[in-house]
């Protein structure tokens, strides 16, 4: 099969062709029709993620066809559609028996734990607990983002953040995920407003249903111009980005008891970041962390986006060959990708 491969953090990714890989008792091998290119995975490449072994093939934005099924799988047979959470939770930890796979002990990440979708196929684990059927109207590029981005989004905007309508959100951040988390927001009937230091980004921010916007990149009080716009304050914040300023600005434009939902990955250097902790006391803010989305939500999720509550591909604005995928993800330290960017070819 042809795939992505990199050898050393930072090195060079070269398309080469590699043996197939092995299917897993409990698992499935899938035939990648999408990946979504995230900087996720640009973290991996750069060595921020312990749990990658080298030599290693990125991508866990996955949405394919099932070609071979573990003799231990239940659920699954070839030719079915899936999307691929990127958590592959145990089913056998606490965290799991308690309904919380997001977090399991022992979960299996492709594209990190395991080789990912820069390829023509993927070995998954754990088949029955976490893949997600596709509704017969979501193609696989939609698909692409709703392992990661757009899950994390739908998690983080409402079931952490708690956003009801009539709310107002913040969004730092105006990447894949924020940007999905715009459009869920608005979704559910909460005014939003978006932060970037993109003009670009801000403007599509607006077209998937942003209020009002905000440039960091001109604005010398980020937080102050939220609390003016929303009337003290948002009800939910959401770092979108992970950076040490948005986390900040995150907090400080919340009105009292609101809510900091950081989803944005720190790593390096930003893994601890200052946050005005006078007001988290003083107003009694809330801050919680966001990492991806149960498997057994992901029905609900898909059922919003079948019926067109939501639609994300609105969110695609690029696709690309593998080897034009390996660019797209090694240049994402300058923050110049806008929307989701997704392999759709292989060969």
């Amino acid at each position: 099969m042809n795939a992505a491969i990199y050898r050393q953090y930072r090195g060079r990714i070269v398309i080469e062709a590699l043996p197939d890989p092995e299917l897993t008792p409990d698992g499935v091998v899938l035939r990648v029709e999408a990946n979504g290119i995230c900087r996720s995975d640009w973290h991996g490449w750069v060595g921020h993620d312990p749990d990658i072994v080298l030599p290693h093939v990125p991508g866990h934005e996955i949405a394919g066809v099932v070609e071979e099924v573990g003799r231990d799988v239940r659920r699954w047979k070839p030719g079915d559609r899936v999307s691929v959470p990127f958590i592959a939770g145990c089913g056998r930890c606490r965290p799991c028996r308690g309904g919380d796979q997001q977090v399991c002990d022992r979960q299996f990440q492709p594209g990190f734990h395991g080789w990912g979708g820069f390829a023509e196929r993927v070995a998954l684990r754990h088949a029955d607990l976490t893949l997600a059927a596709l509704p017969d109207n979501v193609g696989f590029l939609d698909a692409a983002s709703l392992g990661c981005r757009f899950a994390t989004s739908f998690r983080a905007v409402q079931a952490q953040g708690r956003v009801t309508a009539g709310d107002w959100v913040a969004v730092h951040g105006c990447g894949g995920v924020g940007l999905a988390a715009v459009m869920i927001a608005r979704a559910l009937g909460a005014n939003v407003v978006a932060v970037d230091i993109r003009p670009e980004a801000l403007e599509m921010a607006r077209r998937v249903g942003a209020v009002a916007v905000v440039n960091a990149a001109e604005s010398t009080d980020v937080a102050g111009e939220i609390r003016e716009t929303t009337g003290g304050g948002a009800h939910a914040s959401l770092d979108a980005l992970g950076h040490p300023d948005t986390c900040f600005n995150s907090v400080a434009c919340l009105r009292k008891r609101g809510r900091h939902v950081q989803v944005g990955l720190m790593t390096g250097d930003h893994r601890h970041a200052r946050v005005p902790m006078d007001r988290v006391i003083a107003w009694e803010l809330e801050m919680v962390g966001s990492h991806g989305l149960q498997a057994y939500e992901y029905d609900r999720m898909l059922r919003m986006v079948a019926s067109g509550f939501v639609d994300p591909s609105m969110l695609v604005t690029r696709t690309v060959t593998l080897g034009e995928g390996v660019d797209v993800l090694t240049g994402m330290d300058d923050y110049n990708v806008l929307g989701v960017v997704v392999i759709d070819r292989f060969a």
